[in-house]
C-alpha cells in the first residue's frame, strides 16, 4: 500500500511505493501527475495479445500526463519497478506549479513533443517492415494527427 511521507504544499505530496505495486490502474479516472523522484515505473496497456509493456519511466520523468491534461479515464496502468518515491501533483497544484515555474512547463512540452517523434518513428518502422501501402500509412498518420 502506498505510504505518504511528505505533503509539501497544497496539491502536492510525496508518496512511496513497492515493488510491483499499482500506482493506477488502466481506466482509472484519477488524474493525478507524477513526477519520478527515485525508482522507476513501467507503464502497461491491456490487449487483445495480453498485457504490453508501452514505457519505462527513471528517476526526473513525469507520467499522467494523458490523464490531467485530457480528462477521462486512465488509458494506460502505472505500475512501480523496485521501491519508488514520486511526487504526486494533483491538478489544481498543477496550474500553481507552472506559474511558480514556467520552466517546468515547457521542459513538460519539449518531453511530450519528444515522446510524439519517437512514437512516430516507431510507427513508421513497423509499417514500413508490414509491408503496408502508402495511402494506408498516410491513414494512419492522419488519425494519429487527430484529423
Amino acid at each position: 500500500m502506498p505510504k505518504i511521507i511528505d505533503t509539501k504544499i497544497t496539491h502536492e505530496k510525496v508518496v512511496l511505493y513497492d515493488d510491483g505495486e499499482d500506482v493506477f490502474v488502466e481506466g482509472d479516472t484519477s488524474r493525478d501527475l507524477f513526477i519520478i523522484q527515485e525508482g522507476e515505473i513501467e507503464i502497461f496497456k491491456k490487449s487483445p495479445l495480453g498485457e504490453l509493456k508501452l514505457a519505462v519511466f527513471n528517476r526526473g520523468d513525469f507520467f499522467g500526463d494523458m490523464a490531467l491534461l485530457q480528462g477521462g479515464h486512465r488509458f494506460a496502468g502505472a505500475k512501480a519497478k523496485g521501491k519508488t518515491k514520486l511526487l504526486v501533483i494533483q491538478p489544481g497544484g498543477f496550474l500553481l506549479k507552472i506559474r511558480r515555474d514556467p520552466t517546468f512547463a515547457f521542459e513538460m512540452l519539449q518531453a511530450l513533443s519528444l515522446r510524439i517523434k519517437v512514437s512516430n518513428e516507431r510507427l513508421l518502422e513497423v509499417i514500413q517492415k508490414g509491408n503496408i501501402p502508402k495511402e494506408k500509412v498516410e491513414e494512419i498518420l492522419q488519425m494519429l494527427s487527430g484529423k
